[in-house]
């Protein structure tokens, strides 16, 4: 019988979440940058509901650098932290307006430059829009990949470079959603479903956990 590698395991994982995808609502690389920064500390579905109308109101780089505080705030509240997300969001794009010609930049070395924005908002983007395998570490990510077993950190940035490690190239571009689908669906934070989980075998934190 094969290991249990980091590719088996996401073969299953492939097999039981056919359909992950970005769970953001966007329709070009700037809407799902600021869809990304408002996400921080939010659900996306809270996201999809108020990305509707503020991409109504602000449609470029340009509208959104030039928005009157006050009232992006408005339209951001129900996201949280909406003053500094605000700030963020307008920083953000007057940096794209005066060195990018308000387009987003297809590179992490700039995407990391942007206020508002950091390597797993970087990984978003160019994993998504401009196809560039990346792995993007939020907290399911961090909280799977630890009970695999594939790394050993509680720090997103070093997360991301063990995995990159344990991880197959040409799982690069999948394995964030489907550890993110894993998470939400299975191994949650307090009271994973271990006994139904079908990467089971593979996980040591799992077979641990069940046989107490």
């Amino acid at each position: 019988m094969p290991a249990y590698t980091p590719a088996r395991l996401l073969r299953i994982l492939e097999q039981t979440y056919p359909d992950a995808r970005c769970a953001l609502d966007y329709r070009n690389p700037l809407e799902l940058l600021i869809a990304t920064i408002l996400s921080a500390q939010c659900t996306d579905e809270r996201v999809n509901m108020v990305t509707p109308a503020l991409f109504e109101r602000y449609s470029d780089a340009a509208s959104f650098a030039e928005a009157e505080p006050a009232e992006l705030e408005e339209l951001i509240h129900s996201c949280g932290f909406y003053r500094q997300k605000a700030k963020s969001i307008r920083a953000c794009c007057r940096r794209l307006v005066e060195e990018y010609g308000g387009e987003v930049p297809a590179g992490m070395e700039h995407l990391v430059t942007l206020p508002g924005v950091g390597r797993k908002t970087a990984n978003v983007v160019l994993n998504e829009v401009f196809g560039q395998p990346a792995i993007a570490v939020d907290t399911h990510v961090l909280r799977t990949a630890n009970r695999l077993g594939w790394i050993s950190t509680r720090d997103p940035v070093k997360a991301e470079f063990q995995l990159l490690d344990a991880v197959p190239k040409k799982w690069w571009g999948r394995v964030t959603l489907l550890l993110i689908y894993h998470g939400r669906n299975c191994c949650s934070a307090r009271k994973p479903l271990c006994a139904d989980c079908t990467i089971l075998k593979g996980c040591p934190h799992g077979q641990e956990a069940l046989s107490v």
